[in-house]
């Protein structure tokens, strides 16, 4: 005769069985938070998909500064151009996922490349654990001084005037200058000519030399020539004007509703690093960008962000529908 189990006898033994989970996850979360805490033991590499000198070194370089001296571990930069920052990328996606390897990504490698490029050897979404959005830049629509306009309104107006005569350089195809400036023709409905260059100095020596009408230009290689008034900058890309140049209205306020455009600097790291790691780092990151980083940032015309990980996200998949349509409409392709 089978013998029944007493009501209570069960029920003390599901709270045991209970307890033994609960006990088990607060021990997993302790595990984590000290491995967090334990991290980093060793220095942490943090990949740029551009060689020495240019913007993300910028961003890169004061970023690992300050992460060494609050963390106790040096933050080295490797800088890793080619193929439009693709190698960098498949660099940090292929790492192993355990904190020491860290990548910079701008606007090109995660919400351009892939529809400038056939096949690219990364997924910009699920390939990577995002981190922070680090900051972001606007670029400036700007004239040489043969191009009779002050404004955004008197550029466009002469554009109209003379559909397909005006001449804008850029730092190649699929770019950030190039997609700006096409995002304004969508916008707006003006027909200028595309002239890519290898460099933005390249291109910013023909438009002071009056081979260009006009050229998106980033605060680090317009600076000087604004202020010695060999170039003029007309409108900021981005929704808010630049703290750097506060005179200059934004492109949307200057009368084209909606546009917004700028290069974005994001961290990233490979796909399964522990989470308590990626907090560690988006909180640390949070706390500099409230100080001397963020300081440094916006004289040198970055406005920082710190958004987080589901923030950056969001952001990522956003910026992917909007420069994927703008990428399919120029018809730039770099196969």
């Amino acid at each position: 005769m089978k013998r029944s189990v007493p009501m209570r006898a069960v029920s003390i033994a599901r709270r045991l069985r209970a307890a033994r989970v609960l006990a088990a996850v607060a021990v997993a979360a302790m595990a984590g938070s000290a491995f967090a805490q334990a991290w980093p033991a060793k220095p942490v590499r943090l990949i740029l998909p551009y060689g020495p000198g240019g913007g993300s070194d910028v961003v890169a370089r004061p970023l690992g500064h300050f992460l060494s001296q609050r963390l106790g571990q040096q933050f080295l930069v490797d800088n890793r151009g080619g193929a439009n920052g693709n190698i960098a990328m498949e660099m940090v996606a292929r790492a192993p996922a355990d904190g020491y390897t860290l990548g910079l990504a701008l606007t090109a490698q995660l919400a351009i490349n892939p529809y400038l490029y056939t096949k690219i050897p990364y997924d910009p979404v699920k390939d990577f654990a995002p981190v922070t959005l680090l900051g972001a830049a606007p670029y400036f629509l700007s004239v040489g001084k043969g191009t009779p306009a002050n404004t955004v309104e008197e550029f466009l107006k002469l554009a109209r005037a003379k559909p397909g005569a005006m001449t804008y350089g850029s730092t190649g195809n699929g770019s950030g200058l190039h997609l700006s400036m096409e995002l304004l023709k969508t916008m707006t409905g003006i027909d200028i000519v595309h002239a890519p260059y290898k460099s933005a100095g390249a291109a910013m020596t023909d438009m002071l030399g009056e081979q260009l009408q006009a050229m998106f230009v980033s605060y680090g290689a317009g600076v000087g020539h604004f202020k010695a008034g060999r170039v003029r900058p007309l409108g900021a890309t981005t929704a808010q004007r630049s703290k750097a140049l506060p005179e200059v209205p934004t492109i949307a306020e200057a009368g084209v509703k909606g546009y917004e455009s700028s290069v974005w600097y994001a961290l990233l790291a490979p796909r399964g690093t522990p989470p308590e790691i990626v907090r560690r780092l988006h909180t640390e990151i949070v706390s500099l960008l409230k100080g001397e980083l963020g300081v440094q940032f916006e004289a040198d015309g970055i406005t920082p962000s710190g958004a987080g990980p589901e923030q950056l996200a969001a952001f990522v998949r956003s910026e992917n529908i909007k420069w994927g349509k703008v990428a399919r409409q120029s018809g730039a392709k770099l196969d």
